[in-house]
C-alpha cells in the first residue's frame, strides 16, 4: 500500500460498506487520518447516530452535509423535466444522488488537503463509476481508494465476519441483509431472494418496503392529487404552494400510502451484467406522470417525439455517472427550452398502486377542441386533407407505378 497517504477522505453512510473500511484503511496505510463524509440527500434517521459510530470505529471527525435542496432543484427537477427513465421503469434515484455527494465530497477532501478519497462502492457495481467521474471532473489528480477492488474480503458476509472481529456495531443482521440504498428520491433493495429472479418481492412482510405499503394494503377507497407546475417544476400539491424538498416528502407520503410507485426490475449495469433491484420511488412516480401527461398538452409534435429520444440518452448519461459532461448541460439546456410552456394543473387518481388521469388544464395548451371534434366545425376544411395525402403518399404511388410497368414488362 502506498505509505505516503496521510489523510484519506471517506465516502461515509454508516452502511455496512464503509464502516468496514475504516479499520481497513487503518490496517493497510500505516494508519493515517480518516475524514468520514456523509452527504444528506434525504436518508433520514439513517443519518442518527453516525458522528459517534465513525468516531468509533476510527475517523477522524465527520461532514455531514445537507444536501437535499440542492439535489431536488439541480438534480432531480432537472432530470424530471427531461423524462428520463433507464430502461424504461428505472426513476433514477441512486444515479443521480451520487454526483452530488461525491462532488461535495471532493470539495472537502480539497479544503482538508487530503491525499486520497476512497469510497465503499464494489467492482461490479454503477457507484464507483458514478463516484470516481464525478472526482476525475473536479480533482483530477486525487487518488482513489476503492477497497472492494483490492481487498480480500469477498462477501458481505465475510465483511460481517470483519465487522464482528473488529467490534464495528452493525445495523443489520445475516438474516436481514438487504443491500438498500435510501435518499429523498426512493429506496432500492437488492440481494439476498431478489437474486433469483424467479422469486416474488416479499412486499407484505413486515418490514420489508419502507417508503409504502403492498398495493393490497393500500386504502379500498381511490385518493386524488392536483400537481401544479411552472415551466415543467412542480411547485404545489392540491393548490398549497411548497418548496421543493417538502413537496417531494409530501407526495412521497401520499404515494406511499396508496401502493404508488413499486418497481420490480432486471436492469442491465455499466459494467455489463444484468441486476435485479426493487425500488420503491412514490412520490417520483406521482411526479413524472404528471409530467408527461401536462406535456401531452403543451408540446408540439415534432418537440414531443425528439424529446423522448432525448429523454432515453439524458438517462443513459445520468445511470452511467457522466453527469459532468458537455452533453448532458447541452441535453439540459435543449429540455429547459422545451419546458417554457410546460404550466398548468394535473388531476391524478390513485387507487391501490395505480395512477388514473383524471384531468389536465394548461393555458399553453395546444389542444383545440375546434379542430379536434367529430361535430360540425367551421374552422377545418376536411377536402384539404386529400391534397395533403396526395403529396405525403407520392413517393408510395411512384414506387408502385414503377412495379406495375416493369411486371408489365
Amino acid at each position: 500500500m502506498d505509505n505516503s497517504i496521510k489523510k484519506i477522505v471517506l465516502a461515509y453512510s454508516g452502511g455496512l460498506d464503509t464502516s468496514v473500511i475504516i479499520p481497513w484503511l487503518k490496517e493497510n496505510y500505516n494508519d493515517p487520518e480518516i475524514i468520514a463524509v456523509s452527504g444528506d440527500v434525504g436518508q433520514g434517521t439513517e443519518l442518527e447516530g453516525l458522528e459517534e459510530k465513525a468516531k468509533k470505529t476510527g475517523a477522524s471527525k465527520l461532514y455531514i452535509a445537507d444536501l437535499k435542496e440542492e439535489f431536488v432543484t439541480d438534480y432531480i427537477f432537472p432530470t424530471l423535466k427531461a423524462g428520463a427513465r433507464y430502461e424504461d421503469d428505472y426513476l433514477l434515484g441512486t444515479s443521480f444522488a451520487r454526483p452530488i455527494i461525491a462532488k461535495r465530497i471532493v470539495e472537502i477532501a480539497l479544503a482538508e488537503g487530503a491525499d486520497a478519497i476512497c469510497h465503499g462502492c464494489t467492482g461490479k457495481g454503477n457507484d464507483q463509476v458514478r463516484f470516481e467521474l464525478t472526482i476525475k471532473a473536479f480533482a483530477p489528480h486525487m487518488k482513489i481508494i476503492a477497497p472492494w477492488r483490492i481487498w480480500n474480503i469477498k462477501s458481505r458476509q465475510e465483511e460481517i465476519d470483519y465487522a464482528e472481529a473488529h467490534n464495528v456495531p452493525l445495523k443489520i443482521s445475516r438474516e436481514t441483509n438487504y443491500s438498500k440504498d435510501k435518499n429523498l428520491w426512493h429506496l432500492s433493495h437488492e440481494g439476498m431472494d431478489l437474486e433469483d429472479p424467479s422469486n416474488e418481492p416479499q412486499y407484505n412482510k413486515p418490514g420489508f418496503l419502507e417508503m409504502s405499503v403492498s398495493p393490497e394494503q393500500a386504502p379500498d377507497k381511490a385518493v386524488y392529487v392536483t400537481i401544479s407546475f411552472e415551466k415543467g417544476i412542480p411547485v404545489a400539491i392540491n393548490g398549497e404552494k411548497l418548496a421543493p424538498v417538502a413537496l417531494i416528502e409530501k407526495l412521497n407520503r401520499i404515494g406511499g400510502e396508496n401502493g404508488i410507485g413499486l418497481v420490480d426490475l432486471v436492469e442491465n449495469r455499466l459494467v455489463g451484467m444484468k441486476s435485479r433491484g426493487v425500488y420503491e420511488t412514490p412520490g417520483g412516480t406521482i411526479l413524472y406522470r404528471a409530467h408527461q401527461v401536462l406535456e401531452t398538452l403543451c408540446l408540439d409534435r415534432d418537440t414531443h417525439h425528439y424529446k423522448e429520444l432525448v429523454a432515453h440518452q439524458f438517462a443513459e448519461l445520468v445511470y452511467f455517472g457522466k453527469w459532468f459532461t458537455p452533453l448532458r448541460e447541452a441535453l439540459s439546456a435543449f429540455v429547459d427550452k422545451t419546458q417554457e410552456n410546460v404550466t398548468g394543473d394535473v388531476r391524478l387518481k390513485l387507487y391501490k398502486g395505480n395512477i388514473i388521469n383524471a384531468g389536465t388544464t394548461s393555458p399553453y395548451s395546444l389542444y383545440n377542441a375546434d379542430l379536434a371534434t367529430f361535430d360540425e366545425d367551421h374552422c377545418y376544411n376536411q377536402k384539404d386533407s386529400e391534397g395533403f395525402i396526395n403529396l405525403y403518399g407520392l413517393s408510395i404511388k411512384a414506387k408502385a407505378l414503377m412495379e406495375e410497368k416493369n411486371k408489365r414488362g
